[in-house]
């Protein structure tokens, strides 16, 4: 490799998400002279690669293989190869394999070269209409009922955008969820970014469940929300009371802020300050 390379590097390199341009002349430089590229699928790559005529060797590597293809990599990596990772779009890492790796590498004392590049979630944030100083990525929303909690319980007293990543075939069915918690939220949903077909629909997320007809569901969609904090906070207030009004009336309040807090799946302390500012 020329000398501005140094032996034995990891490289991440992201890949353009949709418009073949978007990619860093760096980013080219480093898949036409590294020993091996790993991809997240060779034949995606490849019509890539033919496009900025590099004829790097390619091998796979993905969620289902990563484990075993870490020995492999550690092993050439220590030879003295020079190594890159790149997902299908955008930068390896980021809701895609690579995790694994990395720590293997940081562990054998390998240097690993992060390259900047695409991502969808930067663009889909930054044209959200958002404050942009802090958000909260959470990455693709989950399929099982324990994670969706999980993720509830983690994002509820948020004030910062979410960001989410999801399927067309599954819009519909989380922007429901996120209703069926929250109730209301103000949406931008980013589709295709990069893409001849790039869209944004922004609005509250009631309008546009509502309205659902008026998105396009095919290619992949970035959902921003930002929860209207202090319409949670009186709507759970509101919860809180009518729960207790029903069936802990005549408990002591301690008791009462026990059970209510086990059903609902919150601290008890707070709901025990609720119900002791509804008796005063």
């Amino acid at each position: 490799m020329k000398n501005n390379y140094q032996p034995s590097t990891l490289y991440l390199v992201p890949t353009p998400i949709g418009n073949l341009s978007d990619i860093t002349f760096r980013a080219v430089e480093v898949l036409k002279q590294v020993d091996v590229i790993y991809s997240e699928d060779t034949r995606t790559s490849e019509v890539l690669l033919k496009h900025y005529n590099i004829t790097t060797p390619q091998r796979s590597y993905h969620k289902f293989n990563e484990k075993e293809r870490c020995s492999e990599i550690i092993n050439l990596l220590k030879e003295g190869k020079n190594i890159a990772i790149i997902s299908d779009a955008g930068t390896p890492g980021i809701s895609d394999p690579s995790n694994i790796i990395v720590k293997e590498a940081l562990k054998h004392e390998i240097k690993v070269c992060p390259l900047p590049g695409a991502t969808a979630l930067i663009p889909a944030l930054v044209a959200s209409g958002f404050d942009t100083e802090q958000f909260y990525m959470a990455g693709f929303f989950p399929n099982k009922e324990k994670d969706r909690m999980s993720l509830f319980q983690r994002i509820k007293t948020l004030k910062c955008p979410i960001i989410l990543y999801e399927s067309p075939n599954r819009v519909i069915k989380t922007l429901n969820y996120i209703k069926d918690t929250f109730q209301e939220a103000d949406l931008c949903i980013a589709r295709e970014i990069s893409k001849i077909y790039e869209s944004f629909y922004r609005g509250k997320l009631s309008d546009l469940i509502q309205n659902i007809d008026n998105i396009t569901l095919k290619g992949e969609f970035v959902i921003i929300l930002k929860l209207d904090y202090k319409e949670m906070i009186d709507d759970l207030n509101a919860h809180i009371i009518k729960i207790y009004e029903n069936s802990y009336k005549t408990e002591r309040i301690s008791m009462a802020a026990k059970s209510i807090a086990k059903e609902l799946g919150i601290e008890k302390s707070i709901v025990y300050e609720i119900l002791t500012k509804l008796k005063q």
